[in-house]
């Protein structure tokens, strides 16, 4: 199961882009129950493709919200385009969403 629910639609040409990231995003200055320190966790790039090209691309730190939602826009794309949508994290996981363009 994907970590990315992604809907993109076109209107006049602009395709909006609207996503929600599942990821816990810790900045690793909590603690845990007992004290320890809860290491950090978060998403370091964001980056969106249509048919190859590159779209958006976002550089994020620990300063970014628990599950972040993502909006964007541009131009350039038609009805059936394959939107791609990708993250990483500081520790080397990552997920990719691929949706048609409605």
């Amino acid at each position: 199961m994907s970590s990315i629910r992604v809907r993109a639609q076109i209107e006049a040409g602009i395709v909006t882009v609207r996503a929600i990231i599942n990821h816990p995003m810790e900045t690793g200055q909590r603690r845990d129950q007992a004290g320890e320190v809860i290491p950090a966790h978060y998403i370091t790039k964001v980056q969106a493709q249509c048919n190859g090209q590159d779209v958006f691309t976002a550089h994020w730190g620990p300063a970014i919200s628990r599950n972040p939602f993502l909006s964007f826009q541009f131009q350039g794309a038609a009805v059936g385009d394959v939107l791609k949508l990708s993250w990483t994290d500081n520790m080397g996981e990552s997920d990719t969403s691929e949706i048609s363009i409605d």
